[in-house]
């Protein structure tokens, strides 16, 4: 087997993984199959599905970096055959090598698994230099698909004979994940152009490729069907995919569907699906403004179509009419409501990874945290690798190590190769959780 390094399969031949633990399903947080269709009007956002197997200990990751910034779904591929085998085998290696995302998914069996919560972060991408890519937005549900990108799994696949398919996807939506994929179109082959704009991932909530997210080099999950992923649900229930798809925008009346797009204003989203305290605070202006009628619950932290037809009320008391009293915020409406208009929060200082003991680096130790300190060591030009660095901490590790010891001016057994707090506090490592 080989670990791609930031924690897909390259190449998967299984060799003796050990079973798997398997878990039970939450029935308190779970979202199940009868109430699935209705999750874009009324979402009660899962921790877990309803009826998925559970991998592991179910800790895998940790609070959301930043959940303020919209919520997104990461996909990938495992680069190994499908089918029910390979889907316990390769669970059991992600869990062995600690590149878990929170999701599995086999389209050959449509079973569904999960290694952690969907409301925690995953650990199966790379870091954007000291930005945690895997706590990017409100939740970042990353599924790993069995599969080859050079073989889009999409190719003849029905979801409406794929159940936990579409419970996914609806539990995406629950989340608040739009029905878009923000950075276009996927990559078709390895040598394809790709864009990884960060602007785009931080800001724009929706569907991503592996080969979308900044900071990460490979091409899955190919080129998949962007019209089954995340698809479309008919107006009266058909289905052409896993879910609801945006309605078009309305005047606001509550007769017909509520507009369903974003702005973005002071750099804080307005809109269906925009999340964050910004939001709870304009639906809490609109109650005490006697425009609270269409709330069942809340309001925030996810702009609902309850918001949405709130703010349109709004809008018509001031005598906006059309599109400008469609529910969707102006900068003028706004300020009037809230008499200020909320910022964007600056962003958090990067956070390292903390001396972890000299002890820690004996031989043969694998961890993430030894390949971010030696891709550390490399950007501070103190490389003693012929390959990689890996996440196997080795002689290359110890040599570069040593390199930067004297760098920092350390002599003596003090420049030993092992890592001590002072040194290892002055190489910034990126946290890998």
């Amino acid at each position: 087997m080989v670990l791609r390094d930031d924690g897909d399969l390259d190449v998967y031949v299984p060799t003796n993984a050990p079973e798997a633990p398997v878990r039970a399903p939450d029935p308190t947080t779970a979202l199940t199959g009868a109430t699935f269709a209705a999750a874009a009007s009324a979402p009660a956002a899962p921790a877990y599905i309803d009826g998925v197997v559970r991998f592991g200990d179910q800790s895998i990751g940790g609070a959301m970096d930043t959940p303020n910034n919209p919520p997104r779904m990461t996909w990938h591929t495992t680069e190994s055959p499908t089918g029910k085998s390979y889907f316990y085998s390769v669970a059991a290696y992600l869990i062995r090598v600690g590149a878990e995302p929170q999701v599995i998914y086999d389209p050959d069996s449509d079973l569904l698994g999960q290694f952690g919560p969907l409301t925690q972060s995953g650990r199966a991408l790379r870091n954007d230099g000291s930005r945690r890519t895997n706590r990017e937005g409100k939740v970042n549900i990353q599924v790993e698909v069995l599969g080859r990108a050079k073989n889009p799994w999409t190719k003849g696949f029905d979801p409406a004979k794929k159940p936990n398919f579409r419970k996914l996807i609806a539990a995406g939506r629950a989340h608040g994940v739009p029905d878009a994929w923000p950075a276009g179109k996927l990559a078709a082959t390895a040598s394809s152009p790709t864009k990884r704009d960060r602007t785009t991932w931080q800001t724009k909530g929706g569907h991503y490729g592996h080969s979308q997210v900044p900071g990460n080099d490979h091409w899955d999950p190919g080129a998949i069907d962007t019209t089954i992923v995340p698809g479309k649900t008919q107006t009266g229930g058909g289905s052409t995919g896993g879910g609801a798809a945006p309605s078009k925008p309305s005047t606001g009346t509550g007769t017909t569907a509520p507009a369903r797009y974003k702005v973005t204003i002071n750099g804080l989203p307005y809109g269906y699906g925009a999340v964050g305290d910004h939001v709870t605070r304009v639906g809490k202006a609109l109650v005490a403004g006697g425009f609270g009628k269409h709330y069942a619950s809340g309001p925030g932290p996810t702009w609902s179509d309850a918001d949405t037809r709130n703010y349109a009320a709004y809008q018509r008391s001031l005598g906006l009419t059309g599109k400008a009293a469609d529910g969707i915020p102006g900068e003028s409406s706004l300020k009037r409501l809230l008499g200020t208009l909320p910022a964007k929060p600056k962003p958090a200082a990067p956070v390292y990874e903390p001396f972890p003991g000299a002890a820690f680096f004996s031989p043969g130790r694998r961890s993430p945290i030894i390949t971010a300190m030696g891709r550390r060591l490399v950007a501070e030009g103190c490389s003693a690798y012929a390959q990689g660095p890996s996440d196997t901490w080795t002689n290359a590790d110890r040599e570069s190590y040593k390199r930067w010891q004297r760098k920092q001016d350390f002599t003596g057994a003090a420049a030993d190769g092992i890592p001590g707090k002072t040194s290892w506090d002055a190489l910034r490592v990126p946290n890998q959780l």
